[in-house]
C-alpha cells in the first residue's frame, strides 16, 4: 500500500498574513516552509530596545482578538497559552487646537455620556450613529472581509444578496465625512469620526462612508494591549508555527517565482540561485515588488499596481524624562485644518506644517517599557508615500512643526525632555519591509470601489499561486492580514 507524498507549500515573507497562512497550510496537512529575507520574522510587527526604552516598531493598535483566537483553536490551540492581553477602558484621548479634551471611553455607553459633556451633540444622533456603524458591519463583514470578492460563489451566497438588499444603507457614494457631517454639527466631532479614514491610509474626504463601520469595530470590540506589548503577537504567532512543524529560513530573500515552461503555474521559488520546488507557493511580499520583482517573466496587472498608494508614516521614537498624568495608551493631537492636511499628503505629496499627531506610550500599560519616572513615545504622523521628497529635510520640519504644536498643548519645553530618539520614514519602511513607496496599506481606499480593485488572493492565470498581507484583499492591519491567510485557505478549498 502506497503512502501519499506529503505536499509543500512555500510562503514568502513573515508578516502577521505570512504567518497565519503557515499556520493554516501546515494545519491542512501540507509541510510549510518560510522564506524571509530579513533576520527576523513580523514584518512591521516588531520591537526594538535603546537606552533602557522599548519601543514597538510597527502596528500600535490591538483590536479584534477573536481573529487570532479563531486561528489558534482552528489548529486544537489555546490563544491564552502564547499571548495574554487585557482590554481598555480608554480607547483614546483627543486633543482639539481650540483647547478641548475628550477621553473616548471603549464603551459605548460611557463614550456617548462623555461626548455629550464635551461636543454640541444630542445623545439620539450618537445612538444613531452608532447603530448604523454596526448596521454597516453587519451587513458587510461576511462577504467584504472574510471572503474573495473575486470568486464567482461569493456572489452565489445568502450573505451576500442580504448585502445587496442593504447597499442603500452603506453610504458608499458620499465620502466618510459627508457621511459624518450628516449625522453631527459639531466640528470637531465630525473631525474624530473623520479619523477613522487612516485605519486604512486614505483620506476621509475621498474614502467612502461605509469606512464609519471602523468605530463599531473599537467601540462594539474593543482595543486591547498585549501584556509584552505588540511584538508578542508575533512571537505567538511563530511559536505557534514552530509547534506545528513549520520552517523558517530567515537571512533569505527570494529571487523569482518559479513557474512551469507555459507559465501556468507556480512550481516553486529561487533562492540564492538554488530551486526550491513546491505544490503551492503564497506571497506574503507587498504585490508591486512581488510582481516586479518574483514574477518579471509574465505580465503584471498594470491597472491593480499603479492605484494610488495608501499614506505611509514618520515616526519619532523619543524617550521621555517624565511621566504625562492626562496621557493614555492612545493619544491623538488634530490639526486646526483637516481637509487641508490630507489634501497636503495626497495631492501635494508632501508634510503638512501642523500634521495630527499620534501618541502611542506602551509604557502606560508596562512600566518595565521605560525607566522609572520615564515614559517611551511612539510618536506618529500620516505622510505621503515615498515619491522622491527630500525627506532629510521633511523630517527636520516635521520634528519641529510636532515639537511646537506638543509644547502648546501640553504645556511643556518638550525638547528638554527627549533623551533618546530614533526615526523611522517611508524609504525605510520600504527598505525593511518590502513595501511599495513605504505606503501602510497597499493601494488606498480612496474610491468607491476600493475593495474591488485590490489584488484577489489568488492568481487568475497561474495555479497554485496566492497572495496574502496588508497589499491585497481584504486590505491592512493585523484582523484584516489575519482574514487574508484565511481567505487564502478558502481559495485552496475552492480550487482542490
Amino acid at each position: 500500500m502506497s503512502i501519499a507524498k506529503q505536499k509543500k507549500a512555500i510562503v514568502i515573507g513573515s508578516g502577521v498574513a505570512g504567518l497565519a497562512c503557515a499556520i493554516r497550510l501546515q494545519n491542512k496537512g501540507y509541510q510549510v516552509s518560510v522564506f524571509e529575507s530579513n533576520n527576523y520574522v513580523g514584518g512591521k510587527l516588531t520591537s526594538f530596545v535603546k537606552d533602557g526604552y522599548r519601543f514597538d516598531a510597527g502596528p500600535s493598535l490591538f483590536t479584534m482578538p477573536q481573529y487570532l483566537e479563531e486561528l489558534f483553536e482552528s489548529c486544537g490551540k489555546s490563544l491564552k497559552d502564547y499571548l495574554t492581553y487585557s482590554k481598555k477602558e480608554v480607547a483614546c484621548c483627543y486633543f482639539f487646537e481650540n483647547g478641548r479634551r475628550f477621553t473616548a471611553y471603549a464603551n459605548p455607553e460611557r463614550f456617548i455620556k462623555e461626548a455629550i459633556k464635551v461636543f454640541d451633540v444630542k445623545e439620539s444622533r450618537l445612538r444613531k450613529y452608532f447603530r448604523n456603524s454596526a448596521r454597516q458591519f453587519n451587513a458587510t463583514s461576511s462577504v467584504f472581509l472574510r471572503k474573495s470578492l473575486h470568486r464567482l460563489r461569493t456572489y452565489c451566497s445568502m450573505a451576500t444578496l442580504k448585502a445587496a438588499s442593504k447597499v442603500h444603507q452603506l453610504s458608499i457614494h458620499t465620502n466618510l465625512h459627508q457621511h459624518n457631517k450628516s449625522y453631527f454639527s459639531d466640528p470637531d466631532l465630525v473631525q474624530l469620526f473623520d479619523r477613522f479614514a487612516t485605519y486604512n491610509g486614505s483620506s476621509p474626504y475621498q474614502t467612502p462612508g461605509i469606512m464609519a463601520m471602523i468605530p463599531h469595530l473599537e467601540h462594539h470590540y474593543g482595543t486591547y494591549f498585549p501584556d509584552k506589548g505588540m511584538q508578542s503577537i508575533t512571537n505567538a504567532l511563530y511559536q505557534l508555527a514552530l509547534d506545528l512543524g513549520v520552517v523558517f529560513h530567515l537571512n533569505h530573500k527570494v529571487d523569482q517565482i518559479l513557474l512551469s515552461d507555459n507559465h501556468k503555474e507556480a512550481i516553486g521559488i529561487q533562492v540564492n540561485h538554488q530551486n526550491i520546488l513546491a505544490d503551492i507557493v503564497v506571497s506574503n511580499m507587498d504585490i508591486v515588488p512581488t510582481y516586479k520583482n518574483l514574477l518579471a517573466q509574465v505580465k503584471a496587472p498594470s491597472k491593480i499596481l499603479n492605484q494610488e498608494r495608501s499614506s505611509s508614516a514618520l515616526i519619532f521614537y523619543w524617550g521621555i524624562s517624565k511621566q504625562f498624568n492626562n496621557l493614555d495608551l492612545h493619544n491623538i493631537f488634530f490639526s486646526k485644518d483637516y481637509r487641508k492636511e490630507f489634501d497636503t499628503i495626497f495631492k501635494d505629496k508632501t508634510i503638512y506644517l501642523d500634521p495630527t499627531v499620534y501618541i502611542n506610550i506602551t509604557s502606560k500599560q508596562s512600566s518595565c517599557d521605560a525607566p522609572h519616572g520615564h515614559e517611551n513615545w511612539f510618536v506618529m504622523i500620516n505622510v505621503p508615500s515615498a515619491n522622491g521628497q527630500d525627506w532629510s529635510k521633511l523630517i527636520h520640519n516635521s520634528r519641529k512643526a510636532i515639537i511646537k504644536k506638543l509644547n502648546r498643548l501640553l504645556c511643556v519645553d518638550l525638547e528638554q525632555l527627549i533623551t533618546t530618539e530614533e526615526v523611522l520614514d517611508p524609504t525605510q519602511i520600504q527598505a525593511r519591509t518590502q513595501s511599495y513607496k513605504g505606503a501602510l496599506y497597499g493601494s488606498s481606499s480612496n474610491s468607491p470601489f476600493a475593495a474591488f480593485l485590490r489584488h484577489p488572493n489568488f492568481s487568475k492565470k497561474i495555479k497554485n499561486l496566492y497572495f496574502c498581507g496588508g497589499s491585497v484583499h481584504p486590505g491592512g492591519g493585523i484582523p484584516l492580514c489575519l482574514l487574508s491567510a484565511s481567505i487564502v485557505e478558502d481559495s485552496l478549498e475552492a480550487v482542490h
